[in-house]
């Protein structure tokens, strides 16, 4: 079993920046990748980004070119470094972790990010 914790989330301007962190512990050893997905009220949770153990990564296309997803393995840490953030980014963020054969396993509460004017 795998816990995630993340932080880092709250109110952000158009146009501003945000990061979001993900503490992970437990069961790490059976994790090779990791992601954020968000979700907004009355639609399905969707996938952001994701980084494997080799730091591949794929992101959303609404994201690319705004989002960064990083790992530190040395720390059990994963971000996501929000840039030219926009209203539709408005969502609950929740991190994940899981194996790249059998998908996302384990799921972090939850941080909330609205971007507001």
């Amino acid at each position: 079993q795998v816990q995630l914790v993340e932080s880092g989330g709250g109110l952000v301007q158009p146009g501003g920046s945000l990061r979001l962190s993900c503490a992970a512990s437990g069961s790490i050893a059976s994790v090779n990748v990791m992601g954020w997905y968000r979700q907004t009220p009355g639609k399905e949770r969707e996938l952001v980004a994701a980084i494997t153990s080799s730091y591949t990564t794929t992101y959303a296309d609404s994201v690319k070119g705004r989002f960064t997803i990083s790992r530190d393995n040395a720390k059990n840490m994963v971000y996501l470094q929000m840039n030219s953030v926009k209203l539709e980014d408005t969502a609950v963020y929740y991190c994940t972790a899981g194996q790249v054969d059998y998908g996302f396993g384990s799921w972090g509460q939850g941080t909330q990010v609205i971007v507001s004017s």
